[in-house]
């Protein structure tokens, strides 16, 4: 199955929370990724850091396709055009990168393609946005800070950011994230408690992942 950037887009902003995970065993993969979908999730981005990654997502995306209908599944830590192109042709929905990369605009442009890079500065997050980019990640998160999108927003408020790395799943925090003007934050360790995933305690991942949903849209009504 084939989703638009526009879909993509649309559901990433409605849930307000794009889950980020990787790990190295397929059951667990799969697991966590059927206990995001039924606490609500619709756009999940799995990382590429595994010497397995491909393997692993290529058979998470034919689980999704047949099992969690409507779940838009992306490749993330992606650094190059030819590994985005090798994800795109195994069926990835997305791409997201830590950093700004020339290549991989022109791949996902050619492949039409959501792209989602990572940026640090204004000068980059615009050239991004002229390279095609209608979802800019800020990253890391961590250092930059809600203000530092205040501040951004301030001159272009037309701009689409997501923060990823150092977002909690609290109120306080998503709501110091969203009153700052985010698109969506991407949250990664701080959902998929190292203990959980041991146990197999998908439960508690589906309940964090809903809780968070939830306060998203809390903070936003605000």
């Amino acid at each position: 199955m084939s989703f638009s950037k526009s879909q993509i887009l649309s559901q990433s902003h409605a849930t307000g929370v794009i889950p980020v995970f990787y790990h190295k065993d397929l059951e667990v993969c799969r697991g966590v990724l059927k206990a995001a979908y039924d606490g609500g999730c619709r756009v999940f981005e799995f990382t590429n850091r595994g010497e397995n990654a491909f393997d692993t997502f290529s058979d998470l995306l034919h689980y999704a396709t047949y099992q969690l209908p409507g779940l838009m599944l992306g490749i993330g830590s992606i650094l190059d055009g030819d590994t985005a192109l090798k994800f795109i042709h195994a069926g990835a929905h997305f791409i997201v990168s830590p950093i700004l990369d020339e290549s991989m605009a022109d791949v996902c442009r050619l492949e039409d393609k959501l792209w989602i890079p990572g940026c640090a500065t204004l000068t980059e997050i615009v050239k991004a946005t002229r390279l095609g980019a209608d979802l800019v990640k800020i990253f890391p998160g961590s250092t930059l800070g809600p203000k530092f999108v205040s501040s951004v927003l301030a001159p272009i408020p037309s701009l689409k950011l997501m923060p990823t790395g150092g977002v909690e799943p609290s109120v306080q925090n998503m709501k110091e994230w969203f009153s700052a003007g985010v698109y969506c934050v991407g949250i990664g360790g701080n959902l998929f408690k190292k203990e959980w995933l041991e146990k197999g305690d998908f439960a508690s991942v589906q309940a964090a992942i809903a809780q968070c949903i939830a306060d998203a849209r809390e903070v936003r009504a605000l």
